[in-house]
Order: C-alpha cells, then sequence, then structure tokens
C-alpha cells in the first residue's frame, strides 16, 4: 500500500533517558523539518523506582510519571500545534493516565487543539500474581533460574509493548500518544508504519524500523554521545545535535542529525549505537526479531549514514517483563587511601570492619578498591584511592547509625596510615531499593489499549498471530579461519582501544559489547584475536565463571559479546560502580594485546 507521506519521512528523538537535556524538546519542535518527534524516558531503573512509588507513596503525587516529560514538552507544545508535528513517547512510567490527564489540561489552558491519546497495558501485575498461583516459572532472562529461587515477593511488574496500539491512537487522529513501558524502538516503529501504511505482515519493514529506533532510542549516543571516539569530534561537544531518521517505503533509513548544535553523524558513531544494549544475533521486540548479522551501516554524505540489509524474524508469542521487588536497605562508607601499599592498607581495614559488624545481617557485604596510585603520581589527588564499604540486608536495623556506619569509622583510630573516611556520611544510612527479575510473559495475556479521550473511543490491541519462539540462548560461534597475529608483521603490546572501538550496556544483570575496527584490513586480526576466552582473561579478575556468548557483524567489522549475569542482579540493586555497564567497554579498551605496528602507525583513536 502506497505510504500516506509524499516527503521523506522524518523523526527526531527529543530524549534518550529521564536525565537527557530537556530543552530538546522544543527545540526540534521550533527548527526542524519532522513530521514526528519520538523520546524514551524508561529504563530498567524507573521501572522499578517509579513501580516502587506507585506502591509505596500517597495518592495524588507525581511520583508514578515523569515530571521531566512535562517540562519538556510544555514550551514545545505551541509549535508541535502550529507545524502539525505528532509525538509518540513512554514518559508514562507507571501512571500513564495520571500523565495523559496532565498533558490533556496542559494543551486545553493553551487553547490549542492538540489531541492527546494514551496506551494502556504495560502494568501487569495481577497477570503475574496469577501466574505465579497457577505456578509459572517466569524463568529469568539472564541467570536461566525460576522466579521460585529469588527469595524477594514481587510488588510490581510492567511488560514491554509493541507499536500496534500507538499506530491506532494515530490513525484515529491523536497528536500525542503517550505511553509507559512501550519498548524503546515502538514509538519510531508506529511512526513509520502509520505513515507508510505497513501491516504487522511487513516483517522487512518493521525490522528496519526497530533498528531504526535503536540508533535514536538514546538521543545524541548516536551523534557522539557515549562514543570512543570523543576526541575526534567537532566543536567542543557543549550541545549535540539530536538525530533525526529519515525512514523509506521499504524501511531503509538514513540517520542525520538537527542542523544546529556540535556533534557528528558518522559511520563509526552509528556502529557504536548499533552495539549498545543489543543481545546477540537476534534482535527481539514484541512485534518482530531484526537479524543483525549482515546489517549495512554506510556513509551517505556529511552527517548522513545510511543503514540497510537486515534480516528478520516473526514476532515472538511473548513480551518482556520486569518485575519488582523490595529488596530491603542499603547503605555505603568511603575511605581514602594514598600512596604506598594500596592494597595492604584496604585488606587491614576490611579486617577491622569485618571485626566489629554482625556479618550474617547482611546479604550483601562488599569491600572494594576503587582506583589506584600510579607511580610517582604528579600530585595528592592522583595518588588517593576510595576505599568503599557496601552493605544490602533486609532488615533496616542492620544498617542503623549504630550498626553500620559507627563499626565502620570507630576503626579508623586503629588503622592504616593516613586513614580518613569521607565525612559526608549521608550514604551511610539505610535507604531502600529494589531488586528486580525479568522474564517473559505471553502476548496473549496482556491488555493492550488504545484510549482516545478526544473522542471517547478505547481499542483493544491484539497479540501477534504468526509468531516464532522466542530462543533462551542465541546462537554463538567464534570466527572461522582465524589469522596468525605473525601475518602482520611486527607488533605492539598496546591498549586494545588505542586502535578498536567499542560500545557496552546492560539488560538486566546481563552486560554487552561490541568491538569494531577503523579499517577494513584491521578486520582480520580483530576477529581472530577476541575470542570468548580472549574476552576471559582480558576480563581478569572481573570474570567469575559464567557465560559468555559471542557473534560477528562482518559488514560493519564488528564482534559482539554477551556475557551473562555480569552486572550483579542489575541497575537497581548492584553493588558495583558500574551499574549500567556502560564502562565495561572502556575498560576492556585499556587492557593491553598484541596489536600491527602498522595499525597504531596510523594514529591513536
Amino acid at each position: 500500500m502506497p505510504p500516506t507521506v509524499e516527503k521523506a519521512l522524518r523523526i527526531a528523538s527529543a530524549s534518550g533517558s529521564v536525565t537527557d537535556r530537556r530543552y530538546g524538546f522544543a527545540s526540534l519542535a521550533r527548527d526542524e523539518d519532522v513530521s514526528f518527534i519520538v523520546g524514551d524516558w524508561m529504563s530498567e531503573y524507573n521501572m522499578t523506582a517509579r513501580g516502587g512509588s506507585k506502591i509505596n507513596i500517597k495518592s495524588g503525587s507525581d511520583g508514578e510519571y515523569e515530571q521531566c516529560f512535562v517540562e519538556s514538552i510544555t514550551p514545545a507544545l505551541p509549535d508541535l500545534a502550529k507545524r502539525g508535528i505528532k509525538v509518540a513517547v513512554n514518559a508514562g512510567a507507571s501512571d500513564t493516565k495520571k500523565l495523559h490527564d496532565i498533558v490533556t489540561r496542559l494543551v486545553q489552558d493553551l487553547g490549542l487543539k492538540l489531541k492527546v491519546a494514551w496506551i494502556e497495558g504495560d502494568e501487569v501485575f495481577d497477570i503475574v500474581q496469577k501466574g505465579l498461583g497457577s505456578g509459572s516459572t517466569f524463568r529469568s532472562l539472564t541467570t536461566g533460574k525460576d522466579i521460585s529461587s529469588w527469595g524477594y515477593e514481587p510488588i510490581y511488574a510492567q511488560c514491554y509493548l509493541g507499536a500496534w496500539g500507538i499506530v491506532e491512537a494515530l490513525n484515529e487522529g491523536a497528536d500525542i500518544v503517550l505511553c509507559g513501558r512501550v519498548a524503546d524502538a515502538s514509538p519510531t516503529i508506529a511512526c513509520a508504519a502509520y505513515a507508510h501504511k505497513w501491516s504487522r505482515n511487513d516483517l522487512s519493514q518493521l525490522a528496519h524500523a526497530f533498528v531504526a529506533g535503536h540508533f535514536i532510542e538514546c538521543s545524541t549516543y548516536v551523534t557522539g554521545g557515549n562514543f570512543s571516539g570523543f576526541k575526534s569530534l567537532p566543536g567542543k561537544s557543549l550541545e549535540l545535535s539530536f538525530p533525526v531518521l529519515e525512514i523509506e517505503h521499504d524501511g531503509t533509513f538514513v540517520i542525520s542529525k538537527q542542523q544546529h548544535g556540535d556533534g557528528v553523524v558518522s559511520v563509526d558513531t552509528c556502529k557504536a549505537q548499533l552495539l549498545y544494549e543489543i543481545q546477540g544475533p537476534y534482535y527481539y521486540n514484541s512485534d518482530v526479531v531484526a537479524e543483525l548479522t549482515n546489517i549495512k551501516i554506510e556513509d551517505a554524505g556529511k552527517n548522513r549514514v545510511r543503514v540497510s540489509n537486515i534480516g528478520f524474524r516473526k514476532a515472538p508469542p511473548t513480551t518482556k517483563v520486569g518485575i519488582t521487588a523490595r529488596g530491603g536497605y542499603q547503605a555505603e562508607v568511603h575511605y581514602f587511601g594514598c600512596g604506598l601499599d594500596i592494597q595492604k592498607k584496604a585488606e587491614m581495614l576490611e579486617r577491622q570492619i569485618r571485626h566489629h559488624l554482625v556479618e550474617s545481617r547482611y546479604h550483601t557485604l562488599k569491600f572494594r578498591i576503587n582506583g589506584s596510585c600510579p607511580i610517582n603520581p604528579r600530585n595528592q589527588d592522583a595518588a588517593t584511592v576510595d576505599f568503599r564499604i557496601f552493605a544490602q540486608s533486609k532488615d533496616e536495623s542492620a544498617l542503623s547509625m549504630e550498626n553500620f556506619l559507627r563499626p565502620c569509622t570507630d576503626v579508623i583510630m586503629q588503622s592504616y596510615p593516613g586513614a580518613t573516611f569521607a565525612v559526608d556520611s549521608r550514604q551511610a544510612l539505610p535507604k531502600p531499593y529494589y531488586e528486580y527479575w525479568v522474564a517473559l510473559l505471553p502476548q496473549s495475556e496482556v491488555k493492550h489499549v488504545a484510549h482516545l479521550s478526544f473522542s471517547g473511543k478505547s481499542f483493544q490491541i491484539p497479540p501477534p498471530e504468526d509468531t516464532e519462539d522466542f530462543l533462551y540462548e542465541q546462537p554463538s560461534w567464534e570466527t572461522e579461519n582465524p589469522v596468525s597475529i605473525s601475518s602482520w608483521g611486527r607488533t605492539t603490546f598496546a591498549p586494545l582501544g588505542y586502535v578498536v572501538h567499542a560500545r557496552s550496556g546492560d539488560k538486566g544483570s546481563d552486560a554487552n559489547v561490541g568491538f569494531f575496527t577503523r579499517n577494513d584490513d584491521e578486520w582480520d586480526w580483530l576477529r581472530s584475536i577476541l575470542t570468548v576466552n580472549k574476552i576471559k582473561e582480558l576480563l581478569g579478575d572481573d570474570y567469575t565463571g559464567k557465560p559468555i556468548l559471542r557473534f560477528e557483524l562482518p559488514y560493519i567489522r564488528a564482534v559482539h559479546f554477551l556475557l551473562k549475569d555480569h552486572l550483579d542482579r542489575g541497575v537497581s540493586s548492584s553493588s558495583t560502580y558500574d551499574v549500567l555497564g556502560k564502562n565495561l567497554a572502556e575498560y576492556l579498551r585499556c587492557k593491553h594485546v598484541d596489536i600491527p605496528t602498522s595499525f597504531l602507525e596510523r594514529g591513536k583513536i
């Protein structure tokens, strides 16, 4: 069927998280030639935080939806109305109806004619409770264990909805479609499917739109943010441009950026974003599965990159569900060590503190050294290292000042030379935290509804009928016909990141990391050296024996690894600093490997 748009379909992204720049929405609505603006305000962190808020706080607060979205869209509303730009976002968090009512009042107060719709169905705690009662195992997507082994009582659950509720709302005339936990890319899929009149069976087009949405769902991550090549970015990177998609009727697309601002859209920034938070060659969405192995990412001009050749599979009969539980309480104390004998100083402090704590009261108690003192440091700050004592307990009193903070600090007078604790002890007092469990839920059990308050109508969205089962373990393989390192002649033992880009991220407690080269002749070296065993070696003490899966994307010279259950339960409960897995790539890039000297002579990244 021919598309409903004659000009190129252009979709801008105004947000990649709740902490993105809030004025981006207004600038796009005012200045850019786009038909749609989408944005992502949801993450596993605020799924647990907002869900917990909905359970815990008093009715009438705004803790259940993303208030920062209201701040973002309010100044944009007049330009959205004036220029006919439609909006689809997932800022509803755990109360999309409440956000809908607020935005509707804003529109009315401004005297605008914008029609606001909202999508229901992501909140599925009742369905999860029913499943638990009937013996559903809710097998973890990260550990493979049944939920009966978890040890926590669920209080909230949210599943990932697809695009078709948004499509229905747009078909009925909605200008703004507000969602809760739709998948990050679902607003983009919906805008393209609506504009191009795709059906559920147009799997190739949907797969391309799905990946297009992935490229822009983190806003400026594709225009230079979180980019290992950041030193080469033009300008001062004070205001990175937000990305803009141009999606053709066949689903292939070009990534570009808004006219004003810093940053760049290049083949490398796009490769980096593609590799962020994927889980293997099959990238799952409620409406389609994108097969990534043979994807092509090609230069199409200044700040323009064309993406094509994405494979597809049928939608799964299931969708991902995140289940939240009260984990208990957590607190942390920080000491500082300086100069020589850092390891021995930390060991002394740990012995002394453990002696004064009742360890049985904590289900998590971690002592960590963060940082190191360089040889002949240039100043005292450079020589200073953080000693972190992190604890979690189901019993709040175990983390009281008397039972945790004071036993940690009262050893100072008998401890290592220079012992100093952080005088700001606010983190040392107990605060609630949440545990998070990721599993699957049949789409047939989800009540997916598009609500059109401007017309008084609601539409039930059926689940996909022609499906293909979800693969709990994706294909994994080592490279074929590896090439000996001696083929490149002289080598230098140097940081991998001198010549290799990388990006990493999280999904639950899984971490992923993808690596890619700058030049074609470096590909055989990269795919040959980066085996699963090599990644285990590079991880060092961080490798704990859990599975690592590997696949290659040869057309973009990339190798991807999925590290199962690497992140200590995930963002809401992790005891590590890298709660989102974003620094895994930078850690591995600093590890030394044998690099052909000729590659290094081209210059460092």
